[in-house]
């Protein structure tokens, strides 16, 4: 997959319940917003937060309604887990899947490379490797990139570890391969595919679906500076929807922009007022 992906936001409402309506209508306000594929179940889709079968309903539903590929979150810090999951996913009709490196317990790089070549070789679905140091405390190394690169279900990954560095050291090592390079930090989108990047999955496509795709548009344009200077343009915003306030900070802004998110699940809390007012006046600034 190429191009602008959003790790959807999913809709709870007040008492945490899974809302169905509500995420048939993200999908419906991301697609026409521009993006090029959809990931329900990731970071900002509040994915630990959910149980085995809660997550494969997520997938179910915003399968059924997408009209573009869905790559689903399927990981786990355990190998059985992941492997239901994935099957789950494919099953109720994910195209892909993203699969978290595991968490919690140390592991070297021997152990992670074995754990994605075990997950690959049952998965029915590609497999997306997925780095995100910030939340898990685990990196996953280029070269470990670059030798999964070689498997044929390992289909591509995404780096959210913000550090445009490592994203060319994973290019250059998988440059040989059908291998598509996402990167996972909105703040960096238009330098990453300078370097070398395939596309993004980027929490800011929740709350700016077309600004967030109209970089990517710029950049194959060959509009490289314009690219950037919009990315310049949305970083307050994608720094307050994620590193600054989080899942909660990105469905306050999608209030803003008038697309009900629902409630953050527990033990998230909405943010307060003066939050509210600073994330309405930074969509304002950027959005039209």
């Amino acid at each position: 997959m190429d191009g602008t992906g959003v790790p959807l936001i999913t809709p709870f409402d007040e008492d945490g319940e899974l809302d169905a309506e509500r995420l048939r209508e993200l999908v419906r306000w991301v697609q026409d917003g521009g993006v090029d594929f959809i990931v329900p179940c990731g970071s900002n889709s509040e994915a630990e937060l959910m149980g085995v079968e809660e997550r494969a309903r997520v997938v179910e539903i915003v399968a059924d309604e997408a009209d573009v590929p869905v790559m689903a979150g399927t990981g786990h810090p355990g190998l059985a887990e992941t492997l239901r999951q994935t099957d789950l996913a494919a099953e109720v009709g994910a195209d892909a899947a993203l699969v978290v490196t595991p968490f919690y317990y140390s592991h070297d790089d021997e152990a992670m490379e074995a754990y994605y070549r075990e997950v690959a070789d049952e998965s029915q679905i590609p497999v997306y490797l997925y780095s995100v140091p910030a939340y898990t405390d685990v990196k996953l190394s280029p070269e470990v990139v670059g030798r999964l690169a070689d498997h044929d279900n390992v289909a591509g990954m995404k780096d959210s570890s913000g550090d445009v560095e490592t994203l060319q050291r994973e290019r250059r090592l998988t440059e040989d391969a059908s291998f598509d390079l996402l990167v996972g930090s909105g703040s960096v989108y238009a330098h990453a595919l300078d370097a070398g990047a395939d596309g993004g999955i980027l929490g800011l496509a929740n709350v700016a679906p077309e600004r967030a795709s109209e970089i990517y548009q710029l950049h194959i344009a060959g509009e490289d500076e314009a690219a950037r200077q919009l990315n310049a343009e949305l970083v307050e915003l994608n720094r307050a929807v994620t590193s600054k306030y989080g899942v909660p900070g990105a469905k306050a802004a999608m209030a803003e922009r008038g697309v009900s998110a629902g409630y953050p699940r527990k033990p998230h809390r909405p943010v307060d007022e003066d939050v509210r007012t600073e994330i309405a006046d930074l969509i304002d600034d950027v959005t039209p």
